[in-house]
Parts: structure tokens; C-alpha cells; sequence
């Protein structure tokens, strides 16, 4: 919750970039017009200021003429502040769409560079809910700063511009208490002054606790759509484990949250809106109770009172900004501490790759083998799980790795692949070779078969009739007329389907080593034994490493390496070929 602490310096970190982009051009136009045009506005409110002066003295002194020439004035005025209003909403929606667009695909790019997404999940709940952050809090960030920045800076010239007029009024029309005329210069001033202090530190001390309820709430509320998203993908499991009395009790625990929160919400905003409103009400008739014994004493026109009451009612706004749009800037610094969070855990994910305690992932010298070099992989907390030293994964030698469930052979896979920080050493790659893992459930973006096939390359990287081939290959026929067919393909099709479809893509790939993760668990084992087979005629130059349980895998590797334990650890051992004992790695 330090987040919550927020200064300027924050702000502007998040939105300062975005200026300085490769859209600096067309966002600092886009801004500098939506500032031109607030401040023209305001220029306009205190030409309609003196107007009131004008237009209340020809009412009090009956004078036609002058009455019809105000209205046509007002209308003049009322027009360009119509036209203003409507140009300027329409450049601000233009600035934020594009200001969104640009920020959206930075997160983006930092949350998806380099496996950054894993390793953030792995850290724990330092940014919970990515997808909102990326999604809700960019939109409200961006709309926030603006209405938020450009209202202040509006508050801030309507105060100098109608502090001027108000200090003079403040001189026509003299304090008048109980019948004798007070001379204190600018009193109109001093009273909006101490009437905004007085509903500013009100209002923040009643609101202050709204910071943190909007934080938790928008935390709450995403928890539970994403724990709905999860019963929504797991359904079968759910329906078969007739598990729906406890996900509704889970869903209805997560949801109660939500509105525990929200009645806290809409206590404090009670108490909130009580004031604020009476507050506001009440600077109605204030200036008016201010002035009103000069009136009544002839020292000024009905005119004169008008537009003292509409500059002291601009002052008073402009000086209680901040009551006026306390709950948005509590949205929106909760808004700006979810976002500032996200950053830090991309950070320090980041971090967590090349920092010193990380595994190091480096190009061999010389070689075309994968080589583990004193690599000791640990669990999140520090735990030692598996080390190897020594240990080469050889060009077109197919391996396979066994050993008891928990021993860190799927973690070993991802810390080959890269995306597993946690331990020391080395992993020496050949330059440009290309790695494929295919876990035992494979991943298949929502779209077109062939797209969820070819993933995560484009489409149209391959021909229909190739991924057609691919997937006759690998026992899929009656899937080739259903490749432009768009769906959700994790949902629709059995695992076992699914692991077909994981080879077919490692067919169309070709990479230089494939690693099997148990990628044919759910298969059949005629049907395990006639893929393998596949793999060795189709792919005969890329290396294979499988991790599997089963014993009949060891006809189709040339080696055997086991993960057995070592004190507080597993090592590779390698059992030789053909199952043959061999010597310990």
C-alpha cells in the first residue's frame, strides 16, 4: 500500500513518456489545444462576468436598449463558449484515445518481452490482475490526468483572472456590518479564501479513507471476474467433479468481498456528499449575504451585486478545486498506485532474469550442444532442486529424462528455455538454434485452427495444404475442413487432441531441439509409439528430449537420464543407452 503515498514525481513518470515519444508531436498539439481552448473559456467567463453588470443595471433601470443589446451580446458569447465546449471535448477524446494506444502497447511489450509475464506470476501478488491494470487503469489513468490536469490548471488562471475583479468589487461594495461601513481592503477574497480552506480541509479529512477503499475495491472486483473466468475454462472438470456447490460458495465468498468494500464505500461517500453538497449550497447564498448590506445601502447597483456574486462564486470554485473533485482524485490515485505497482513488478522481473542470483542463458563456443554448466535450480523461496554439471544435451540424440513426480524436470525444461530465474550457473545454447517446448497441455490462442496451429508464428506463414498435411500426419484428418474455423480450441478439443495438435505445430516448426513434457500423456500408447515414429521420420535433424513416466518411451531414445536424489537435491544420472547403467552427471 506504500503506493498509495503518491507524489508528482510518480505522475510524471507514467505520463511524462508519452510526450516524448514518437507521437510527441501530434499528443503536445493535441494538449496545447485543449489548454488554449480551457483558457479561452475562461476569458469568456469574465467577459460574461462584466456582462452581468451590464445586463442586472439595465433590468434595474428599465432600459430597453440596453436590455436588448446585452441579450445579443450574450448570445454572441453563448455561441463561441458553445463551440469551444463541443471542439474541445472532441480534441480531448482524440489525445486520450491516442495517449491510450500508445501506453497500452508500452505495457504491453514490457509485460510480454522476454518471458517477463512468467516470471512476474512467479513472484507471487506483486501485480495482481495484469489484465486490468492494462485494460481499466490505462483508460482511467488517461482520462483522469487530463480532466483532472486541465481542470487545475483551469482553477488555477480562473482564480488570477477573477481575483483581480473581485479585490476591485471588494472596494464598491464595502463591508457593511450591522449598519457601519468596515474598510478591509479585498475582504470578498479573504471570505471565499476561508471559505475554500475551510471546505478543503473538511472535505479531505471525511474523504482521505476513500484512497484506499477505491484501491481495494478495483483489487476485489477484478479477483472475482478472474476466478469467474477460471470456472468458465475449467467447466468440464467441474462439471464432472460435480464441484459446482463449491465454486458457487467460492465465487459468492470473493463476490461478499466486493460488497463489504462497497458498503464502506458508500458510508464515507455519504458523509462525503453530505458535505459537500451543503457545502456548495451554501457558497450559493454566501457571497450574496457578503454584499447585500452595501446594496441595500446604495452604494451599488443591482448590476454591481450580480457580478459580485458570480466572481466570488469563480474564486470560491476555483479555490475549493479540490473539494469539488475529491472522489475522482481518489479513484484516481488509486488508479496511479495500481499502475506505479504494475510497473515495479515488471521491473523488478525483469531484474529478476539478469540479476546475480539468476541462471545465466549463453551462447556456446564451438559446439552444437546444449550444455549445463554448474547449474544449481532452485525453487522461488531459495530451495535447491536439481544440479548438473557437466551435462550436454547432444545434437540429434534423443534423450529421455525420468524420475519421480516433484523431482524439477518440467522446471529444468523451463530453465533451459529461458524463463526460469531461480538458481546459479549456466546454460550454453548454440547461437540460433531453435528451442520448441510442448508442456502436456499445449496453448492455442482463441482464432482460426490454422492460426492456433501455426502459433506463435503468423498465419500465413504457412500454406493451408501444409498445416493440412500436418495435421493428417499426426491423426487429425477430419480437422483439415475446419482450419478457417475460429474458436477456442483449448475448450473444444479433448487433450488428447490437443497434444496431436502440439506436434503437428512442432512438425511445421521443425526446430533444432524439441522438448516433450509429457506432451503425450493422454495418448494411447499405439498412438504415443506411431507419433514418436513420426517425430524420427519427419524431423529427423532435430534433437529430442522427452520427459515421460512411461517405459515403453525408451524404445524411441537413444539415451536415458534420470533425476535421482542427492541430499537436498536431484542430480542427472545418466543410465547409458538402452536403459544400460551409465555413469552419474
Amino acid at each position: 500500500m506504500n503506493n498509495l503515498r503518491l507524489t508528482p514525481a510518480t505522475v510524471w513518470r507514467i505520463a511524462a513518456p508519452y510526450f516524448q515519444s514518437e507521437d510527441k508531436f501530434a499528443g503536445r498539439l493535441l494538449l496545447a489545444s485543449v489548454i488554449t481552448i480551457e483558457l479561452t473559456v475562461v476569458g469568456i467567463n469574465v467577459l460574461l462576468n462584466q456582462w452581468n453588470n451590464r445586463f442586472y443595471n439595465a433590468l434595474q433601470e428599465k432600459d430597453w436598449d440596453s436590455f436588448v443589446r446585452e441579450i445579443g451580446v450574450f448570445c454572441i458569447l453563448a455561441a463561441c463558449f458553445i463551440a469551444l465546449s463541443v471542439y474541445q471535448l472532441y480534441l480531448n477524446q482524440w489525445l486520450q484515445i491516442r495517449w491510450r494506444r500508445w501506453l497500452t502497447s508500452r505495457y504491453l511489450g514490457e509485460w510480454l518481452r522476454e518471458a517477463n509475464h512468467y516470471r512476474m506470476q512467479l513472484q507471487g501478488d506483486a501485480a495482481d490482475n495484469p489484465d486490468q491494470r492494462i485494460t481499466d487503469d490505462v483508460k482511467l489513468f488517461v482520462d483522469q490526468t487530463l480532466g483532472i490536469c486541465v481542470g487545475f490548471l483551469s482553477a488555477v488562471v480562473t482564480l488570477a483572472s477573477f481575483v483581480v475583479i473581485l479585490w476591485g468589487l471588494s472596494t464598491e461594495a464595502p463591508l457593511h456590518v450591522f449598519g457601519h461601513e468596515l474598510a478591509i481592503p479585498g475582504y470578498l477574497v479573504w471570505g471565499a479564501l476561508i471559505y475554500a480552506v475551510f471546505g478543503t480541509a473538511l472535505t479531505h479529512w471525511i474523504g482521505s479513507p476513500l484512497v484506499l477503499l477505491d484501491f481495494q475495491q478495483q483489487r476485489f472486483e477484478a479477483d472475482f471476474r478472474f476466478n469467474l473466468v477460471r470456472v468458465r475454462e475449467n467447466s468440464e472438470q467441474i462439471a464432472l467433479l460435480r464441484g459446482e456447490s463449491a465454486e458457487r460458495q467460492r465465487l459468492s465468498e470473493r463476490f461478499g468481498r466486493v460488497v463489504q468494500n462497497w458498503y464502506e464505500i458508500m458510508g464515507r461517500t455519504k458523509r462525503l456528499t453530505a458535505f459537500t453538497s451543503s457545502y456548495a449550497q451554501a457558497a450559493v447564498v454566501f457571497p450574496y449575504i457578503l454584499v447585500a448590506p452595501a446594496y441595500f445601502a446604495d452604494k451599488i447597483q443591482l448590476g454591481g451585486m450580480m457580478q459580485t456574486a458570480s466572481a466570488f462564486d469563480s474564486v470560491q470554485k476555483s479555490l475549493s478545486f479540490f473539494v469539488s473533485i475529491y472522489r475522482a482524485l481518489a479513484e484516481w490515485r488509486a488508479v496511479i498506485a495500481r499502475l506505479d505497482g504494475f510497473e515495479e513488478a515488471i521491473a523488478s522481473a525483469a531484474t529478476l532474469a539478469s540479476g546475480a542470483g539468476s541462471i545465466d542463458v549463453v551462447p556456446s563456443t564451438g559446439s552444437d550442444k546444449i550444455e549445463l554448466r554448474q547449474l544449481l535450480v532452485r525453487l522461488p523461496n531459495g530451495t535447491p532442486q536439481v544440479a548438473a554439471d557437466g551435462f550436454s544435451i547432444h545434437s540429434h540424440e534423443r534423450t529421455l529424462v525420468t524420475g519421480p513426480s516433484g523431482a524439477g524436470k518440467s522446471t529444468l525444461f523451463r530453465a533451459i528455455a529461458g524463463v526460469w530465474p531461480f538458481g546459479t550457473g549456466a546454460i550454453a545454447i548454440p547461437p540460433k538454434a531453435t528451442l520448441m517446448m510442448l508442456p502436456q497441455r499445449p496453448y492455442f490462442p482463441v482464432g482460426s485452427l490454422k492460426a492456433a496451429i501455426v502459433y506463435p508464428a503468423e498465419a500465413t506463414a504457412y500454406s493451408t495444404e501444409l498445416v493440412g498435411d500436418a495435421l493428417a500426419a499426426v491423426g487429425l484428418p477430419q480437422l483439415v475442413s475446419r482450419l478457417d474455423e475460429e474458436g477456442h480450441w483449448n475448450r473444444m478439443l479433448s487433450l488428447g487432441e490437443q497434444q496431436r495438435l502440439g506436434l503437428a505445430r512442432a512438425l511445421l516448426h521443425a526446430p533444432q531441439f524439441l522438448f516433450l513434457d509429457e506432451a503425450t500423456a493422454s495418448l494411447d500408447e499405439p498412438s504415443e509409439a506411431a507419433l514418436y515414429r513420426l517425430l524420427a521420420e519427419k524431423l529427423p535433424a532435430t534433437t529430442v528430449v522427452s520427459i515421460g513416466h512411461r517405459s515403453t518411451l525408451e524404445a524411441f531414445h537413444e539415451r536415458n537420464v534420470m533425476l535421482a536424489r542427492d541430499g537436498d537435491r536431484f542430480t542427472l544420472q545418466d543410465q547409458g543407452k538402452g536403459g544400460q547403467p551409465g555413469s552419474s552427471i
